[in-house]
């Protein structure tokens, strides 16, 4: 029962995921993405706003031996559509849209043209996150909530080499082409254990919050894996730093 995710949203709504419940979740979204036929060493494209599902279906491919791709959410179809065809995905993750600053972000707008781009995905999963409108491609795009009524409740974990690939997540591309970096489940996971021990001294008993984005590498590392890996509880916000005013950090 202890809490895993303390998640608040930019618009001020907030969930609480204890560990049991995180446990739960992560095993119906492997059940989800082993129905659409990912299996070991298949890639799924996650493109996502800050929102508990993110951490949840990053846990579920690695439950599965699958490789997720995190796309920052506030990058262009462009960048979605290359690094879907660069890492051959299978299947993406999106939602109906984001909050950012007050507005809404379109992601599945967004997401349809770069899924026009990126023939070898077969299937898009849809979060219902901001209510809006989006187009549904039958056959193709599944709402998130309609996936579960049918998900297993366990998945037996795949069991991986150290030397077997965890996630690839691409450079930014300001420098030219971007490049994706593999990291591999052992040496990584183990990395990241012993610097949060090392560095910040992190226990079960910690409330952590790293303020930076999952799209990046530090979010992979800060917001995800290293604090679960040690049993903390971890802080996750959706939106702007200074939205709507700029102590909003501060009062969480």
């Amino acid at each position: 029962s202890k809490v895993a995710i303390y998640w608040e949203g930019e618009p001020g709504d907030s969930r609480v995921l204890s560990y049991s419940t995180l446990h739960r979740e992560v095993n119906r979204c492997a059940s989800v993405l082993r129905r659409l036929g990912v299996g070991r060493g298949d890639a799924v494209a996650l493109y996502l706003p800050m929102i508990p599902e993110l951490p949840i279906f990053m846990l579920a491919c690695a439950r599965l031996g699958a490789v997720h791709t995190v796309v920052f959410s506030g990058f262009s179809a462009q960048a979605l559509g290359d690094r879907m065809n660069d890492v051959n995905a299978r299947v993406l993750v999106t939602a109906d849209g984001g909050f950012r600053r007050g507005k809404v972000l379109p992601l599945k707008q967004i997401a349809d043209k770069a899924l026009a781009m990126a023939p070898g995905v077969r299937n898009a999963i849809v979060v219902r996150r901001t209510g809006s409108d989006v187009v549904m491609r039958e056959g193709r795009d599944f709402w998130f909530d309609d996936t579960l009524k049918n998900a297993e409740a366990h998945v037996e974990p795949e069991q991986m080499e150290s030397t077997d690939p965890l996630y690839i997540l691409y450079t930014s591309g300001t420098t030219g082409k971007p490049k994706g970096i593999l990291h591999n489940t052992g040496g990584y996971l183990v990395f990241n254990y012993a610097t949060y021990r090392w560095a910040f001294a992190i226990r079960d008993d910690s409330v952590y919050w790293c303020t930076a984005d999952v799209g990046w590498v530090t979010g992979h590392s800060a917001i995800v894996y290293a604090p679960l890996m040690h049993g903390a509880s971890l802080v996750m916000y959706e939106g702007a730093p200074d939205y709507p005013e700029m102590d909003r950090w501060w009062d969480i």
